[in-house]
């Protein structure tokens, strides 16, 4: 069992930038793989960025390529998504993801956290 809380969310400009962390309880953090996705009002959930457990192997959705980059401590069961170069159209609630295996869709996790919500205005 993993429990995931997300955190820093909130409101900033077009162009800025934010670094939201995902904490993980349990001792098997470092065998999982973690995921970023997101979700805008009225929309599906999306895939944004994936990294494999050793933070060997990360994915990212194309609209958010050279923009975020995800990391991973394994020593502090945390996992992150630095965002850079913000727009309008990257506002939702972001949840983190817990998985066996390097996906990007939904259903190949199976932990989330509640979700952080991130508004980026213009």
């Amino acid at each position: 069992q993993v429990q995931l809380v997300e955190s820093g969310g909130g409101l900033v400009q077009a162009g800025g930038s934010l670094r939201l962390s995902c904490a993980a309880s349990g001792r098997t953090f470092s065998s999982y793989v973690m995921g970023w996705f997101r979700q805008a009002p009225g929309k599906e959930r999306e895939f944004v960025a994936c990294i494999s457990w050793n933070g060997g192997s990360t994915y990212y959705t194309d609209s958010v390529k050279g923009r975020f980059t995800i990391s991973r401590d394994n020593a502090k069961n945390t996992v992150y998504l630095q965002m850079n170069s913000l727009k309008s159209e990257d506002t939702a609630v972001y949840y983190c993801a817990a998985g066996e295996r390097l996906l990007t869709r939904a259903a190949g996790y199976d932990y989330w956290g509640q979700g952080t919500q991130v508004t980026v205005s213009s």
